[in-house]
């Protein structure tokens, strides 16, 4: 098994412990040791959040190390190219298009445009995905769901079946919304 390691991150609300969660399921029903930490400080009041998830036959340590993150997910674009560091030079980035200007404001600089943002994230990764995840939630009729399409577009990447992804979302989602979250990981691997 190849080992794997992943930075979530984004804004408190996003979603991104709820994918964290998902994504350690996944790794487990696939046969992977996982290990997981959070770091979410003043997620409750829009602040910023990062989860590492590492898979591997054995995992010793949760914390991804700088430079070794295989796959970056991130719910908001800023947040992406703030954590970019993490991934290696083969890695991934899937991103959402989101624009929460929290640290911008903290910093009393303008947001980056979108070209700004892509050529940071290039700069970092091998493949680079920015998404309308937050349009694509609307028009399933839920927001909340835009986690569960970046989860869907990741999974792409990730030499996992499908099936795996849905069955853990299905566990980890109350049952009046499994069709909806398993509509929205349909449409982010589709995308």
């Amino acid at each position: 098994m190849k080992p794997l390691n992943f930075i979530l991150t984004g804004v408190g609300g996003q979603g991104i412990l709820l994918s964290s969660d998902i994504l350690c399921l996944v790794g487990m029903a696939a046969g992977y040791d996982v290990k997981k930490t959070d770091v979410h400080g003043m997620a409750q009041r829009g602040g910023s959040v990062i989860s590492h998830v590492r898979l591997a036959e054995q995992v010793f340590s949760p914390m991804v190390p700088v430079g070794a993150a295989d796959y970056l997910l991130s719910f908001e674009k800023l947040e992406a190219c703030r954590w970019a560091h993490y991934l290696h030079r083969d890695g991934v980035a899937v991103v959402s298009d989101e624009a929460i200007p929290t640290l911008a404001m903290e910093a009393k600089r303008p947001y980056p445009d979108d070209d700004e943002i892509a050529a940071t994230l290039a700069a970092r990764a091998a493949h680079v995905r920015i998404l309308p995840a937050g349009t694509l939630a609307t028009e399933l009729g839920n927001p909340r769901v835009a986690n569960v399409i970046l989860l869907g577009a990741l999974s792409r990447f990730v030499e996992i079946p499908s099936e795996v992804w849905l069955n853990a979302i299905a566990e980890r989602v109350p049952s009046k919304f499994r069709e909806l979250n398993r509509r929205a990981f349909e449409v982010g691997r589709e995308i």
